[in-house]
This record gives C-alpha cells, structure tokens and sequence, in this order.
C-alpha cells in the first residue's frame, strides 16, 4: 500500500494525519501573504555575507516593531545549515539555536544597538546601557546551563536568572516616573514591583486583562526559578524552561516600557 493510499484511508477512518517531516524552504515561498523580492535579496546576501559558507534557502519578514520611534524589521532566515533572525536598525544577524525566543532577541538587539549607538556620544563609553545587568545575567545562566552536569549546576542557573529578573525591575524603575504617594516595595521584592511597575507602565481600564497576564505570568516566572534555585529535581528541562520564561519576561516589560512613551495607552 502506497503512503497516499494509507493516508486516503486513514482519512476516511477519522483518524487526523500529520505530516512528520518538515516543508522544504523552497516551499514556503508559495504561501507568503505578502513578498518584497528586493528586500528580500537584500537579507539573503547580507545572511550569505556574515555567514559565507551557508547558502540561503528562504527569507521571510516576520513583523515590525516600532520602538521609541524606531523601526526594526525582524527577518526569519533559512540556509542550508541554520535558521537566523535578522533585525534592522542596525542589522545584525543572531543564530536561532542560540536565541530561541524571538522576544528575548529583539529586547537583547535593541539593547545592543542602544549602546552601540550612544558610545560615540556619552563622556564615559564603558556607561552601561539600562538593561546591560539583565541581560548580562541571562547569559551567565545560560552559559551555566550549557556546561551544568549536577544538580547544584542546574540550581546555579536558578539564582543567575533570579538576580537577573531582580535586575530588570530595578532597570525599569530607574526609567519609570512613580508617584511619590505609592509605596515602593524592598528591592529584591520582584513581585512587589512588578505590581507597582505594570500599574503604572500598564495601566487603564483598557489594559486590565494584558496587566493582569503580565503580571500573572511575572509571578509564575518568580516562583519557577524560587523552585529551581532549591529543588533537589533540578536538571537540564526544568532549568531549560526557566531560562526561556525569563527571556519572555524580559521581553515583555522592556516592550511595555517602549509602548508607554510611544503608544496611546
């Protein structure tokens, strides 16, 4: 029986197939809603040129965001060897096995072009950038993920990424007009802040489901990298997961920090 015989008859049965192999790039071309062949060209020889002995297979604009009044382009790129993002506004190229979260990528592109940008015209260049700290500690957690073998290892991963969520509330605030009659919380008090932050960033009847998830999602987060720091079950998925539920979070308030002084909240 041939596999479209089978998949004829399984259909028939009510049995849902699913294809277990992936549609070839050259494929995905014929299902693009919208396609600027130029552009396009103009990233597929920019991926070629940063990495010269891959072969570009397909180009695909994914969205764009504004932020603070800049545009950045955000690209997902296919060779023959890997899958990139590329980002505008300075472009630059980042491997999707290592920057799996196209959230944390964007927030770590901007910060890295930020500083890039204003080296030239601040007094002191080694002035680091607001998210610098942040994203400085996710790294170190994930290089401690890469090279964990004991449980201990894993729980090490656990601390970094909770210092580094310490570190992002603490960013945001320094970028955050509070009323002076709101009481402000301890500075490791992450969930504390995380109320007072989105209250303010996020606030308005209008926001209150996307406050609410923010916040709700902020405080599962938290209490995942609590468990890891401790847990004596600590290991390569559970220390995995936290590490991308930081890098979302991180995402998301950076992201809500730009929407409020751009966008009509």
């Amino acid at each position: 029986m041939t596999t479209s015989q089978k998949d004829i008859e399984d259909h028939a049965e009510g049995q849902c197939v699913v294809h277990e192999h992936p549609v070839p790039p050259g494929e995905l071309d014929r299902y693009a809603v919208d396609s600027d062949p130029h552009s396009e060209m103009d990233i597929a020889r920019y991926v070629e040129g940063q990495a010269p002995d891959e072969t570009v297979q397909h180009v695909e604009k994914i969205k764009r965001e504004i932020v603070l009044g800049d545009a950045y382009d955000i690209w997902d790129v296919m060779t023959d060897k890997d899958r990139w993002w590329v980002i505008t506004n300075l472009t630059n190229i980042y491997s999707q096995k290592y920057f799996p979260s196209l959230d944390y990528t964007l927030s770590f592109h901007i910060g890295l072009m930020a500083r890039l940008q204003s080296r030239s015209g601040r007094v002191n260049a080694n002035d680091p950038s607001p998210f610098d700290e942040v994203l400085r500690r996710g790294e170190q957690a994930s290089d401690r993920h890469d090279s964990a073998v004991e449980v201990e290892d894993y729980q090490a991963v656990g601390m970094l990424l909770r210092e580094s969520l310490i570190s992002l509330t603490t960013a945001l605030r320094r970028h955050t007009e509070i009323p002076t009659e709101i009481e402000r919380p301890q500075d490791s008090n992450f969930n504390g802040w995380t109320e007072v932050l989105m209250n303010q960033l996020c606030g308005g009847g209008s926001n209150k489901e996307l406050r609410q998830h923010l916040k709700n999602t902020a405080k599962e987060t938290w209490q995942l990298v609590n468990w890891l720091t401790h847990t004596r079950s600590a290991n390569k998925t559970s220390s995995s997961i936290a590490i991308h539920a930081c890098q979302t979070i991180t995402g998301h308030f950076i992201q809500i920090l730009e929407r409020s002084r751009t966008d009509q909240m």
